[in-house]
């Protein structure tokens, strides 16, 4: 049962993966909005990354990004690089201060998305691609941020749905009752202790 638990969480992620780079390449990026295309792939890492720590987050973002250079015949490494960083940061967040407001998502997906749209620009610039480097590909780089801005949140929420059940749960606490007698969850030989000094 627990090696079964152990395997969900990493393949419930894989479908995930599959699902998000699918959709985009056959049906998010042909549909325009205002000329540009929405980009799942860094809100979904970003989500992952969110929901299941800095380690997973690094990995997702490393897989996605190769399938994505696999899928465009680009050179690889160059998406897997970006996105790799978009999940461990995003994670480690999450491992530092566990975000409570319900908008992080939002601001999250749109830092992503604004960081792996000028990083791809700089790295093709760097490797010598013909990709000008102009107030065009600017504007573009904005209104992307803008769109994924608004799909971020039901991206996140659709990814927390599917792989939340996977997630593992934290250890329940034991809790001290006001009366002085110990949960009932500590074990029996310490409970007896307990009562044994309050009698005396």
């Amino acid at each position: 049962m627990k090696r079964d638990f152990s395997i969900r969480l990493p393949l419930r992620i894989s479908i995930v993966v599959l699902v998000a780079v699918v959709l985009q390449e056959t049906i998010v990026s042909q549909i325009p909005i205002f000329g540009i295309n929405a980009d799942l792939t860094p809100l979904v890492v970003m989500s992952v990354g969110l929901l299941c720590g800095s380690l997973t987050g690094a990995v997702t973002g490393f897989f996605v990004g190769l399938l994505i250079d696999l899928a465009l015949f680009q050179t690889l490494g160059i998406s897997s690089l970006l996105l790799i960083a978009v999940g461990y940061w995003t994670g480690r967040l999450n491992e530092l201060r566990p975000p409570s407001h319900g908008l992080v998502p939002l601001l999250l997906g749109a830092l992503a998305t604004a960081f792996t749209g000028l990083g791809m620009a700089v790295i093709q610039f760097m490797l010598g691609v013909d990709a000008p480097v102009s107030l065009l590909l600017i504007e573009q780089i904005i209104m992307q941020v803008l769109i994924n801005s608004l799909i971020a949140l039901p991206v996140y929420e659709l990814v927390r749905r599917f792989i939340h059940r996977a997630l593992p749960r934290a250890p329940r606490r034991q809790r001290v009752y006001n009366n002085g007698v110990l949960s009932p969850l500590q074990r029996p030989s310490e409970r007896a202790a307990r009562v044994s000094r309050s009698a005396h």
